[in-house]
């Protein structure tokens, strides 16, 4: 098969190479699926899991990417809940090769159903983003209606998330980001924009949950802002800054199916929208994944079309 490989961390996303592969085997309780679509995280390449195994030894070459959509092909022994030939989306293990080639092996329980009217492009850009703002907002953020939420990155693959979740939910909900970035987080649900390069942070004043993708000096300042009680939820490491008079989460998404399903539910029926950027296909992954311009929403690769 074709897949995508890296084999220097020093080289990051440059490093990346196009080769072919063997065909993955199911291991107990995998299915191995053919991948249509393919989404990416650039840090990835910052991840000790990307070029250790869970023991810290050495797997490169390894394959990035952690979000599918595709097909499921074969079954691993004990296997259940998912049948050969169906239509599946999720998030693959964070140590094991990935999902940037045409075919993949994966814990089924760590997959749900496609259904037939969701496009595979849409479906591999959801994973990631769509379980990071559903866990952090909900989980560990303890969302309540008529709460405030200051989302930074509201533009972003998950900022976006986040911001159209918070509001369903409702909540009051604050964006930031770049000055460009304005409209397209007001598009997406939020009732107020900061731009980060112009405004003053803490003129919002307080509010209830912050929801931190960018951290650095954004991240301390934020927590200034956390009212008595409130959560500022991380996903880019420990909060440096606690609030006074509040909780500080960071956490690392996990696969959930019955999360997956909620999220995929909202796409059809219109409550959740997408957040996808450039489309491209395998052979022309390595030029995709390294842009010469800023990348706006998320690069997905379609490995079949």
């Amino acid at each position: 098969m074709k897949a995508i490989v890296v084999t220097d961390e020093a080289a990051g996303t440059a490093g990346m190479t196009l080769v072919e592969r063997p065909d993955p085997e199911p291991a107990i309780d995998d299915v191995v699926v053919q991948v249509h679509a393919s989404g990416f995280v650039p840090t990835e390449i910052t991840w000790p899991s990307t070029w250790t195994d869970r023991l810290g030894r050495d797997r490169t070459p390894s394959i990035p990417g952690h979000e599918l959509a595709g097909v499921v092909t074969a079954l691993g022994y004990g296997t259940t809940g998912l049948s050969v030939g169906q239509r599946v989306f999720g998030l693959t293990d964070w140590t094991r090769d990935g999902t940037l080639a045409e075919f993949v092996a994966v814990e089924a329980r760590n997959l749900a159903p496609l259904p037939g009217d969701v496009d595979f492009t849409v479906g591999a850009s959801l994973p990631i983003s769509g379980l990071t703002a559903w866990q952090g907002l909900f989980e560990h953020g303890r969302l309540q209606s008529g709460q405030s939420v200051l989302v930074h990155g509201a533009a972003g693959a998950v900022g976006s998330m986040v911001t159209q979740l918070a509001g369903e939910f409702g909540a009051y909900v604050i964006g930031t980001g770049r000055a460009a970035d304005r409209q397209k987080a007001l598009d997406f649900g939020a009732q107020e924009f900061v731009d980060l390069e112009n405004d003053v942070l803490e003129d919002v004043g307080g509010v209830d949950l912050v929801f931190d993708v960018i951290g650095g000096d954004i991240g301390k300042r934020s927590a200034g802002l956390i009212r008595g009680g409130g959560t500022l939820v991380s996903v880019v490491g420990p909060p440096e800054v606690r609030p006074a008079d509040g909780l500080t989460i960071d956490f690392v998404v996990t696969a959930d199916r019955a999360q997956l399903s909620e999220i995929v539910r909202r796409v059809r029926d219109g409550r959740l929208r997408t957040n996808i950027g450039n489309v491209a296909n395998l052979d022309d992954a390595v030029a995709a994944l390294n842009p010469t311009k800023r990348a706006t929403g998320k690069t997905i690769i379609r490995a079949r079309w």
